[in-house]
């Protein structure tokens, strides 16, 4: 039987999908922008102060890399609770949350102590000019230093979205934006601390919005509440989360590790080009994560409706996605066009600079709706139970044939013209497989699904796992990777 969902929460499997889904997903492409502009405001006050705005854009790929993984963790929460309620399971959904925030503890821990050691090693590895490289690796010790707080963010809020509530997490993302906003000006602007300043403004906004979110999540009557009593491991939930989290994350990383090489490329063309690409990329973000809000939305749609049985919902939600995400993509596509040049000449005085930035958003920002479709279709396979299949798609399609275009391509045309056209062709070329997939999979979860139609409810995990089901569970994305950074990707 459904249980009662709690104030906040929305129950997907019923309605109109259509109205629901951007009802749902504007508050998710709002809090999403708003974060990229919030880190847009970070490259923006240091550029104005006079600093290096590359100090910090060389280090956002390899951030990505190392935390992907463990984000990868926080979809599967998100994909967990979700199906869970539309199956009507609340105890097991508050057992993910309570793991879920055992999980971001422990893990956070271990990826500050990783980071602050290793910092200036990896970026070492990564060919970071040697001006920028104090400098990026003092951010990226701070940055690290906040991991605890950053992860258990990202699993708040994965969970919040997972029950139906994509307008709380916007609201606390506001109060700490502005907050982060203020404090960015007066220690970097003001106080002149650089990189400083902007990674310890980041790390206290960030401990901001977490601390409103678990107090959510600890009042809530819902399936999103908190139980200390289930703050520990629970096996059989446990295993799911793997089999989630661990294809969704090793694709982050993996797409992360992709994004380190082509940063790596960029490096070698000076800090001209690095500072160019950082401007770029923080344009591109405003695309990919108004974009992302609509994969996410697709995700969790799946998710509920995958738990309540309902095939013909999933299938209505995909397509209506994917027309959704190419207008999205296209109209901010068009406005990062109109905007780069007279905004990036705030965030520097070099001309070069800015035409660097501009050259890479001619290729990139007008061909980011194709990466937009991509993710639909990749968290609508996760949704689906198919959450390997979809990481071995993004590994092949995207990954190892942007290090091959990089080791052959770029070998031959050693332009950064060159190296940018590696992501439109790869997008093209994943969403390809992605479609051939989708139909015979569709075709046989249906097949499955109405062949449990005489179980109880409660029964389809078990039923799914011996039919491979959930060999990679019904999986999420994202912020991520919710990782919020813009280059997630690219």
């Amino acid at each position: 039987m459904q249980s009662k969902v709690g104030k906040y929460e929305k129950n997907l499997t019923v309605g109109p999908i259509f109205t629901q889904l951007i009802i749902y997903a504007l508050p998710l492409m709002a809090t999403n922008i708003l974060q990229l502009l919030f880190n847009f405001t970070d490259v923006m006050v240091l550029g104005i102060a006079g600093y290096d705005v590359g100090s910090v854009g060389a280090t956002n790929a390899l951030i990505n890399l190392i935390i992907g993984l463990f984000v990868g963790l926080s979809v599967s929460a998100n994909v967990l609770v979700a199906r869970f309620v539309g199956a009507g399971e609340k105890d097991r959904a508050e057992k993910v949350v309570g793991m879920s925030m055992l999980i971001a503890v422990v893990v956070g821990v271990v990826l500050a102590v990783v980071g602050f050691f290793c910092a200036r090693i990896f970026l070492s590895w990564m060919a970071c000019p040697s001006n920028l490289l104090d400098d990026a690796t003092t951010y990226m010790q701070i940055y690290f230093l906040g991991m605890p707080i950053i992860l258990l963010y990202n699993f708040c809020a994965s969970i919040m979205r997972a029950v139906g509530d994509t307008l709380r997490p916007l609201i606390y993302l506001v109060i700490a934006g502005i907050f982060n906003v203020g404090l960015n000006f007066m220690l970097t602007y003001w106080l002149r601390l650089g990189v400083v300043g902007v990674a310890v403004a980041t790390v206290t906004s960030q401990l901001i919005s977490v601390t409103l979110a678990l107090v959510s999540i600890i009042r809530s009557k819902g399936y999103a509440h908190l139980d200390f009593k289930k703050l520990r491991i629970f096996k059989a939930e446990f295993l799911e989360m793997l089999k989630i989290g661990l294809p969704a994350g090793l694709q982050g990383c993996l797409f992360s590790l992709s994004n380190v090489v082509i940063q790596s490329s960029v490096n070698s063309f000076g800090d001209v080009a690095v500072n160019g690409n950082t401007i770029a990329s923080q344009f591109d973000g405003l695309i990919y994560n108004a974009t992302d809000g609509i994969s996410l939305s697709c995700m969790a749609f799946v998710s509920q409706n995958l738990g309540a049985k309902k095939i013909d919902r999933i299938k209505r939600t995909v397509w209506q996605s994917l027309l959704v995400s190419t207008v999205v993509g296209i109209v901010t596509g068009s406005i990062v066009l109109l905007l780069l040049r007279p905004i990036a000449s705030i965030m520097t005085d070099n001309p070069a600079e800015v035409e660097y930035a501009w050259n890479r958003a001619v290729i990139v920002s007008t061909t980011h709706f194709i990466c937009g479709l991509m993710y639909v279709m990749s968290n609508t396979m996760r949704g689906l139970g198919k959450s390997t299949s979809a990481m071995v798609v993004c590994l092949s399609g995207s990954c190892l044939f942007r290090i091959l275009w990089v080791n052959t391509v770029c070998r031959f045309v050693n332009t950064p013209s060159a190296l940018y056209w590696v992501y439109p062709v790869s997008w093209v070329l994943t969403l390809a497989i992605f479609l051939i997939m989708y139909f015979p999979t569709i075709k046989r979860v249906s097949a499955k699904l109405n062949a449990s139609v005489a179980f109880p409810t409660a029964d389809i995990t078990a039923m799914a796992e011996a039919d491979g089901l959930t060999s990679a569970a019904d999986g999420e994305v994202a912020k991520s990777c919710d990782i919020s950074d813009a280059n997630a990707d690219a």
